[in-house]
């Protein structure tokens, strides 16, 4: 539909209507409103046919705005087939289209309190209510994926279609089958409904998403971008013997159409909108739970604190949400509030702040880690991610690169994974103009500044290539970093940016220079004084003392992790005991592979290596093993020998940690989530859904706290 040269212009036009406008300021409303409906209609055939976004929903709200501005401001520039004047379309030719039984209209977008705020007061104008009254709110998730409509008849499944342009959709009816959480019977009947239409989300699990990508990997093929794609793409599949391998799941989010066996409109029945939802449920439609992911709020500041909550845990919740939608609960407010031809007056989305971007690949950077894996980082034209300037994003290694085939000078689509690590999605090759420009990962040490150049190695069965000797201290840096971190030695008050600090002081060479510290000179430094560097000082003292589980883990040592370390530290009574250990030695200890075993003699062999510690010892830093690496009960022991644990909620007389290594010591293992697998689940205050969840299995063990405490002893 769009040659390259099109798909490049256009994007290029949005993104000077993005950042300003620019010479476009200067052109007529009319040519600005022109060019702004094709951009818009591009990136709608971009999103909702080809399911392949290259501007993040964020912007495209921008641009979408920006049009509604400019045509309120000229009305006479209104065209009938503006995009505000319609729902945006996912049609193609691929299935038959049908006219849905009342339109599906789109919601109107807000990003921060005042624009919710305004609907409320909106709301009240159109209502003609005080300003002062309260309207009760629906607020519950706005998911992620592919709107459907669904049609029952005489309490069966008549027909399924998707969105369409909001008055007609395309028929998919056999996919929605191979849809479990579509019920192919319900009992309409019970709520006095002969033919009704229910409007829902499709969506893919997080974790399912995550298996998919994984098997496709394990086949070569292209892996998915993303779960709302995935699960877009799988409900238009023409086989639903492939739609029932996408794991696909329906939430219903509002009951759109109700009518008894005469015609006649019964949706009066249903007082509220949360009504509606919960008698659906009841007849076994999926839907948000009830008081958790959706909630009934008294007026528009609990529903932004509602919003505001979910917010702050939409990570956590196993499906993709971009928002929360709030809606007025009364139906007789609702048709009194009515609705334009884009959206009902009566509903908004509080959108959360973006997760997705468009930048340019700028430059590669490379960095070096403290066993010398070189990892390479892109540069890319600043650009905000949920709430944070994002400017840097890591490469991982040489492999990551080839298989996004990433160049210099690519547009990339960026995403913040949890809204904490930057990452890169993908490349939109289609905008490419041919000055792009491949990443060519160096042969050579690129931190390394040595007359000699030294050479790269990389290990069979390995993605990092690594500098294999440390001329230059860098890797030093890094070890020393690493050393202090709290999963390490924990000293509190020496995080990274102080570290680099004494490092460019000339204050530490090695880990051994943490322990001798001049605290006087820490002291004369700018933003320390006497009692940060005396505070300093005693953190240093306390991490001499740790357990030498936890100085194990803090040598660097490739693929020694925290649970070996424990499992090493408890087979020896000196650090330097491992001096003597082969290969035969650790084959006797479970957990324990050839790869590990090898890391830790190659480090024991070394004599730099043994010289550093036996400098720390004499620094006074614990070599002997402590209370803490003893062993512990073993998996045959323990009032939970053998079982699977997992804590929640808050818990009142143990932290989480504490708790953990009760439960190990015990003879149980801790895993993370709830799964078929667990045995026991200990509950705090306000256990939440995973609480729901072990008590849904009906096979977990659930204990309070003191029941816990009393079986531990």
């Amino acid at each position: 539909m769009y040659s390259q040269q099109e798909q490049r212009t256009l994007f290029d036009l949005s993104k000077a209507f993005l950042n300003g406008g620019g010479a476009l300021e200067k052109e007529s409303p009319d040519e600005q409103a022109n060019k702004l409906r094709q951009v818009i209609e591009y990136h709608e055939y971009r999103y909702y046919i080809l399911n392949d976004p290259v501007i993040s929903d964020a912007e495209y709200d921008q641009l979408y705005k920006m049009l509604e501005k400019l045509e309120e401001e000229h009305p006479e520039l209104v065209t009938p087939d503006s995009p505000t004047q319609r729902v945006s379309s996912d049609l193609s030719s691929d299935f038959p289209s049908v006219e849905h039984l009342t339109p599906m209209l789109s919601l109107a977008n807000s990003y921060n309190e005042e624009d919710l705020v305004e609907f409320d007061a909106q709301i009240k104008r159109y209502l003609n209510l005080p300003e002062d009254q309260d309207i009760e709110y629906a607020v519950e998730p706005k998911f992620d994926g592919g709107s459907i409509a669904v049609v029952y008849e005489d309490n069966r499944l008549a027909r399924a279609a998707t969105r369409g342009n909001g008055t007609v959709g395309e028929e998919m009816t056999n996919n929605a089958r191979a849809i479990r959480s579509i019920p192919l019977r319900a009992d309409f009947a019970a709520l006095g409904i002969y033919k009704a239409e229910l409007r829902g989300e499709v969506l893919i699990r997080k974790d399912v998403f995550k298996k998919i990508n994984e098997q496709r990997e394990e086949d070569g093929l292209s892996l998915f971008a993303n779960a709302r794609n995935t699960a877009t793409g799988g409900l238009r599949m023409k086989d639903p013997q492939e739609v029932a391998k996408r794991g696909l799941e329906a939430f219903i989010y509002t009951l759109g159409y109700a009518v008894d066996k005469d015609g006649n409109d019964v949706l009066s029945r249903f007082s509220t909108h949360e009504e509606s939802l919960n008698r659906l449920n009841e007849i076994g439609f999926k839907v948000p739970v009830e008081g958790e992911e959706r909630t009934v709020c008294k007026n528009i500041k609990a529903a932004l604190g509602f919003c505001h909550a979910w917010q702050d845990k939409r990570d956590d919740y196993p499906y993709e949400i971009d928002g929360m939608v709030v809606k007025v609960n009364s139906r007789e407010l609702q048709e009194r509030a009515g609705a334009t031809s884009h959206h009902p007056r009566w509903a908004i989305a509080f959108k959360f702040k973006a997760k997705q971007a468009t930048s340019r690949l700028l430059r590669v950077e490379y960095q070096v880690g403290k066993i010398g894996s070189i990892t390479p980082v892109a540069k890319i034209e600043p650009v905000q991610l949920a709430g944070v300037t994002v400017s840097s994003v890591s490469l991982h290694n040489e492999d990551f690169i080839k298989s996004k085939d990433l160049r210099i000078g690519d547009m990339v689509l960026v995403e913040r994974a949890g809204d904490v690590i930057p990452y890169i999605v993908k490349a939109l090759d289609e905008l490419r103009d041919g000055s792009e420009q491949p990443i060519e990962f160096p042969k050579y040490c690129p931190i390394n500044d040595t007359d000699e150049p030294v050479e790269l190695v990389r290990i069979e069965g390995e993605a990092a290539w690594r500098c294999p000797v440390c001329v230059c201290g860098a890797q030093n840096l890094q070890k020393i970093i690493f050393h202090v971190s709290k999963n390490a030695m924990d000293v509190e008050g020496l995080g990274k940016s102080i570290v680099e600090r004494f490092y460019e002081l000339g204050w530490l060479r090695t880990i051994a220079d943490v322990y001798r510290l001049d605290y006087d000179k820490v002291a004369e430094l700018e933003g320390f004084g006497e009692k940060s560097a005396a505070n300093l000082k005693e953190s240093v003292e306390k991490a001499k003392q740790n357990p030498i589980h936890r100085l194990l883990h803090s040598l660097s040592i490739h693929h020694l992790g925290q649970k070996v370390s424990k499992i090493i530290a408890a087979g020896i009574n000196h650090v330097l005991d491992l001096k003597g250990w082969d290969m035969e030695k650790f084959t006797h200890i479970k957990d324990i592979g050839p790869v590990v075993a090898e890391n830790i003699i190659a480090f024991f062999s070394n004599e730099h290596n043994i010289k550093l510690l036996e400098e720390m010892e004499a620094l006074g830093v614990n070599l002997k093993q402590t209370e803490d690496d003893r062993p512990k009960a073993a998996s045959g022991d323990g009032p939970f020998a053998g079982k699977t644990i997992l804590f929640t909620g808050t818990l009142q007389t143990l932290s989480r940690k504490e708790a953990q290594a009760k439960a190990e010591a015990a003879g149980a293992r801790n895993i993370s989530a709830i799964s078929g697998n667990l045995d026991i689940l200990v509950v705090g205050e306000k256990a939440g859904s995973k609480l729901k969840k072990a008590q849904a299995l009906g096979t977990v063990e659930i204990m309070t706290e003191e029941e816990f405490l009393e079986r531990v002893g």
